[in-house]
């Protein structure tokens, strides 16, 4: 097959397949006047690439489960062991995400009224040796204060654990 039919065939464009060519995921091809002539095991290798990047494998993960383990390793233990590594990662990944919606959902009440005050309580809450932990279990809240004026003021950098 040309380089075409086997684009067309996996959905992919034929500089997709180039480039996996160049980055040693997909063996260079035998050439017949010139042209790359491939056979029905770079469509394999191909849907394979393709369902590893849909699960979030990077290009050097993908050359890990490719070329990264002994010949005899079969296909199934070098997924599972990639899998468990990007599941790792997606948990981590998953918390940290977590925590940025907490803060974030938090900052939407922050009553600070200028960079001095903000900066502040960021400098207070830094020392509590909480902030910027990723994956905390424990819930974020504010505390409420009275500004001078006698208003209740919240700021997201007033984060306490409860």
């Amino acid at each position: 097959m040309t380089i075409g039919e086997v684009a067309k065939r996996a959905g992919i464009k034929a500089s997709a397949i180039r480039f996996y060519e160049k980055s040693g995921l997909l063996p260079k091809p035998n050439r017949t006047s010139g042209q790359r002539r491939y056979d029905d095991s770079a469509i394999e290798r191909l849907s394979v690439l393709e369902f590893a990047k849909d699960c979030g494998f990077t290009l050097a993960e993908c050359r890990e489960l490719f070329n990264g383990f002994r010949d005899d390793a079969p296909l199934s233990s070098r997924m599972q062991k990639l899998a468990g590594k990007k599941i790792a990662e997606l948990d981590a990944m998953s918390r940290r995400i977590t925590l940025m919606k907490e803060l974030l959902e938090n900052s939407q009440k922050c009553k600070c009224i200028d960079i001095r005050e903000c900066g502040r309580r960021i400098l207070a809450s830094n020392r509590r040796s909480f902030v910027g932990q990723v994956g905390n279990p424990m819930p974020l809240v504010f505390p409420f204060r009275r500004s001078p004026g006698g208003k209740t003021v919240i700021c997201p950098t007033d984060l306490v654990i409860r």
